[in-house]
């Protein structure tokens, strides 16, 4: 591994053999030996647990890209998109600081209460249970594409009153989309994020003008209408809330499916106790996102220079926090940090939503999701088992898996 032979430096390197198998390993090292990390990607990278708290929790750090000193990365892109592409997605609340992000977050936060989520637990069962329903008829499966990808997807389009059709065409735009998230990206994965962009962008235009004449109970319809205190949104504010609704209340979901399943089968004592009761659910939920978090890393920008366990982080640095090393610290987890345990009793304190203002603003509804996906498949097939090697998806940030297959026995 890099990073473990005497007088060998220590580095990020998502390009090592076996990191997408298993970079907890690599995340290690990097704990020990160099936890504030000024990575050759013109990245400064945190690895430990408390480090990584005090960051996300830090009210005087960014997220808006224009508060950052110009990267190799930026250059690109601004060489190969047109000025209006620049600024797709700067006005939703992954992208923005208060106070316009606690005035948008304040609107868009009414669909994801606790109680609209519970109310939806009904849909998604019954979604679940048609799933597993069809995948019983042929005996095998892909977890991925017949159950971690079209559950969340389905869902988050009925939440936002997303008509039918174009839901394959809409998946591959969105999961393209998702690369540019990577430190590391090629021109030619630029340009294909460009056009996923245009589409996706196009797509989204179409559906609010048919949702202008055609409004309903949904959460589009209220976007549309949405008002707090005087407040609205404007036309970039919506459409960009409404494209990181639509690609993050999937995209991550489907990650935690399928990285819980198969942990789950690489731990058959785990399984068995999970599967014997149904009250662990929520626990091992936890547990699982904690162990192979399907969101890796969450990004800041110093605004000023920033003095980091006696290291200083200049201003305009964009900054990753490894949620992922996070929840393997062994000062905050103890000596099982790296041991999947469905009832730690503490699980919840993972990094895996993130942390502060910017903290998931759909983690209810992926717990709900994942509890009700995983506890029901598991149960309903308890010969349930590998059937060939998963495929990675090969990303930094967003870790998952492109397929999961499976056999369901008899």
């Amino acid at each position: 591994m890099a990073g473990t032979t005497t007088g060998e430096p220590v580095i990020f390197n998502p390009f090592e053999p076996g990191f997408f198998d298993d970079p907890y390993r690599q995340y290690q090292a990097l704990r020990e030996h160099d936890p504030v990390h000024r990575s050759p990607l013109e990245v400064w990278v945190l690895f430990r647990y408390d480090d990584i708290v005090g960051v996300l929790r830090d009210s005087s750090l960014s997220v808006q890209v224009d508060n950052a000193t110009p990267t190799a990365r930026m250059q690109m892109f601004a060489e190969q998109a047109p000025a209006e592409a620049q600024e797709r997605g700067a006005h939703s609340i992954l992208n923005i600081d208060p106070p316009d992000h606690t005035r948008l977050r304040r609107l868009v936060s009414k669909a994801f209460t606790p109680k609209m989520v519970h109310e939806l637990r009904p849909r998604i069962q019954a979604l679940v249970d048609d799933a597993l329903d069809t995948m019983a008829t042929r005996g095998d499966a892909d977890v991925i594409g017949d159950l971690a990808f079209p559950l969340p997807f389905t869902v988050i389009s009925e939440m936002l009153g997303m008509p039918d059709g174009n839901r394959d065409e809409v998946r591959g735009w969105s999961h393209t989309l998702t690369k540019t998230l990577d430190p590391i990206l090629s021109p030619e994965e630029v340009q294909a994020a460009l056009t996923a962009a245009d589409n996706m962008l196009a797509h989204v235009q179409d559906v609010l003008a048919w949702k202008r004449d055609h409004p309903a109970d949904d959460l589009l319809t209220g976007l549309l209408a949405a008002e707090d205190e005087g407040d609205r949104l404007s036309e970039e504010e919506l459409v960009d809330q409404v494209l990181l609704l639509y690609v993050a209340g999937h995209e991550t979901t489907v990650n935690l499916i399928g990285n819980a399943t198969l942990a789950l089968l690489g731990h058959p004592d785990q399984l068995a106790r999970l599967r014997s009761d149904p009250e662990l659910d929520g626990g091992a939920v936890e547990e699982l996102l904690r162990y192979d978090s399907p969101v890796q890393f969450s990004r800041r920008i110093t605004t000023a220079d920033l003095d980091v366990d006696g290291k200083t982080v200049p201003a305009g640095t964009f900054m990753l926090t490894c949620l992922g090393s996070a929840n393997h610290d062994e000062d905050r987890w103890g000596p099982t940090a790296d041991q999947l345990d469905i009832t730690r009793p503490d699980a919840g304190q993972h990094m895996s939503f993130g942390n502060g203002i910017h903290h998931c603003l759909g983690s209810s509804l992926a717990r709900t999701e994942a509890q009700v996906a995983i506890g029901t498949l598991v149960r309903r097939f308890p010969d349930l088992e590998l059937a060939g090697e998963p495929e990675r998806n090969g990303r930094v940030v967003l870790r998952g898996l492109e397929s999961l297959p499976v056999t369901l026995g008899s």
